[in-house]
């Protein structure tokens, strides 16, 4: 599959006609206070000869300036704060900044380009109100360092804002009083991308992610195929983040194109803060015709399904009675009730068994999570402050499935914790699960899961930053459905391996990848490279892994990201497979947009069954 992206080129080539050099800090980015005076030094005397022609001169200035310096500004720490602990809030003032020019290290810089300055005008800043109806500091608290920091942190959550930082000062003739200014960056809401499939369809998504600066979003998508009806479709979503505040949002969508329609309505309200007391969702689908089930779901089917489906589900913190030091821990009990209806689907399988079964599934967890943040830069974005979690979660799940065929219970053990090197400046996350259904006769639809995720600290290739990201993941299924199997399919296995041939119940990934962070943006468009390698092996549950087929995928890749503009990273990829099945070639490239990677979160959420994709 191939997927272009129309905004990255109309940006690439108009919106953004000057470049901020991509700085790297000169240490890690946990110890960022170094002076860079030789790159200083490079710049002054580049900056000479480039001046000594009207030409040379002119794209100097266009096309570079002085990296970027990180200071104590740029990437406020908790002892920053933690000096103003216990003091009392006077005032909070919001200021938000241009898109283009200013940063929160020089907030009276502006940009001379007539582009940028246009975009400037075009942009709506995001409502004041907007902005204040998502803080849960007020004037007259008592400042809490751990409270502040998560209010900015949850800012930087929202899909408008570039980044957020709280500046605090004391008043000179009351120290005691704190006057509190909250710097925002919007991005440039307005996104357009295509993505095409073979030659007989494709797709071209128009969407704004802060209409009018009041934080909704709307997404156009017209989905085209040369022979199926529609021929040209649409599927439109539309969604109110922070309804009355950063907990709450609303969603509503629509699609009807060749491969659904339908329409669906949800709301939700998730624990994001670990004072939350309650958290819940509703959500409700209608689908006339559709080849699976959810988006993800690996188990498609030429046949149009046609269901309705309901969900509730609700989730309230259980008082512990510890110390305030403890607070950070959450208890959480919840409940759900998940319904679904088919009124057309294909017929059951040789055994009698069948994976669309009308079905009211009740479920229940008991969980406890607890999490801290740590501030880092340049590791799934190019030099925004990122919120790195650190903790736990574990949680156990009971459920009870009144299926139409057979009823049985289900349960599952999900244990999971983070940056378990406390100490150190690299990052490792383990989890694992274990699951299944149980009937009167046996235990089916079961699954064991494990992942292992590790992120190395900034270090040194030559003159530029790089990370080195390591990646295991080990999927065994356990008397699962015919129809369903894992693929090793990109984001589940080996990039751009796009095989139906290589599937089974059972699959270990070890994917290993080096980004290197270039040091200078082009026309402010940041740049990564990195070589990667990834390994898969899948087939049946009946023998030992490593006794299944072997496939691999080796290649280099390049990402483009700007930062200021809301769509995602232009992603290019060259990947050679050296043992491949027939539905696969040698040698794939792919020029793809690329979702931004989150981070694992410790966060609780509704009672949910592992999934087996």
């Amino acid at each position: 599959m191939m997927k272009m992206r129309w905004i990255g080129l109309f940006c690439f080539c108009c919106l953004n006609v000057r470049a901020t050099a991509f700085c790297l800090p000169s240490t890690d980015s946990l110890g960022i206070s170094k002076t860079i005076t030789d790159s200083k030094v490079f710049y002054d005397s580049l900056f000479q000869r480039a001046h000594r022609h009207a030409l040379t001169g002119w794209l100097y200035d266009i096309l570079v300036c002085e990296p970027r310096r990180w200071d104590d500004h740029e990437l406020k720490s908790y002892e920053y704060y933690r000096q103003f602990e216990g003091k009392i809030i006077a005032s909070i003032t919001i200021k938000p900044l241009d898109v283009f020019g200013p940063s929160f290290d020089d907030t009276t810089q502006t940009t001379n380009i007539w582009i940028e300055k246009a975009a400037n005008s075009l942009h709506t800043k995001s409502n004041l109100n907007v902005i204040r109806r998502n803080l849960f500091i007020r004037e007259g608290q008592v400042i809490r360092v751990e409270n502040l920091m998560d209010n900015e942190r949850l800012l930087r959550r929202l899909p408008y804002l570039k980044d957020a930082r709280v500046i605090l000062d004391s008043q000179v003739n009351n120290p005691e009083l704190v006057d509190v200014t909250i710097l925002t960056k919007d991005v440039f809401s307005f996104g357009v991308t295509g993505k095409f499939k073979e030659i007989d369809t494709g797709s071209l998504n128009i969407y704004n992610k802060n209409i009018f600066g009041i934080g909704h979003e709307l997404s156009v998508n017209f989905v085209g195929h040369t022979t199926r009806k529609p021929n040209l479709g649409v599927e439109l979503f539309y969604k109110i983040n922070a309804v009355k505040g950063f907990l709450n949002n609303l969603t509503f969508g629509y699609a009807n194109t060749y491969l659904r329609e339908g329409y669906g309505v949800g709301y939700s309200k998730e624990f994001l803060r670990q004072t939350t007391s309650w958290g819940g969702g509703v959500a409700m689908q209608q689908f006339f015709r559709t080849d699976r089930i959810y988006p993800s779901d690996p188990v498609r089917t030429d046949y149009p399904l046609s269901y309705q489906y309901y969900d509730i589900w609700y989730g309230h913190r259980i008082k512990l009675g510890l110390t305030n030091e403890d607070s950070r821990l959450q208890c959480v009990l919840s409940g759900r009730i998940r319904d679904m209806h088919f009124s057309d689907r294909p017929a059951a399988d040789e055994t009698g068994r069948q994976y669309f079964a009308n079905s009211t599934f009740y479920l229940a967890s008991l969980s406890f999570s607890q999490r801290r943040y740590i501030r880092d830069l340049l590791v799934y974005s190019y030099g925004i402050t990122e919120d790195i979690p650190r903790g736990f979660l574990h949680e156990f799940v009971v459920g009870y499935d009144n299926n139409e065929f057979t009823s049985r219970w289900y349960s599952h053990v999900y244990l999971s914790s983070g940056n378990i090197f406390k100490y150190r400046e690299d990052y490792l996350f383990a989890a694992t699960g274990f699951g299944g259904f149980f009937n009167s006769r046996r235990f089916e639809q079961g699954m064991l899961e494990v992942d292992i995720d590790y992120i190395s600290k900034l270090f040194d290739i030559g003159t530029v930053k790089a990370r080195q990201f390591v990646k295991l993941n080990y999927d065994l299924g356990i008397r699962r459905f015919e129809v369903e199997n894992m693929l090793l399919r990109y984001r589940t296995g080996i990039r751009g391996f796009e095989s139906t041939e290589a599937r089974g119940k059972q699959r270990l990934n070890l994917n290993l990848e080096t980004v290197l962070f270039q040091n200078k943006s082009i026309l402010n468009f940041n740049i990564a490279i990195f070589p990667f390698i990834d390994l898969g092996i899948i087939g049946s549950n009946r023998k030992i892994i490593f006794t299944q087929d072997y496939y691999s995928g080796i290649g280099v890749g390049m990402r483009i990201r700007n930062e200021n503009l809301v769509f995602n990273a232009l992603q290019i990829r060259l990947a050679y497979y050296p043992n491949h099945p027939a539905d696969v070639g040698g040698i794939g490239f792919a020029m793809e947009e690329q979702l931004k990677t989150q981070f694992y979160s410790f966060q609780p959420r509704e009672p949910e069954i592992l999934r087996f994709e």
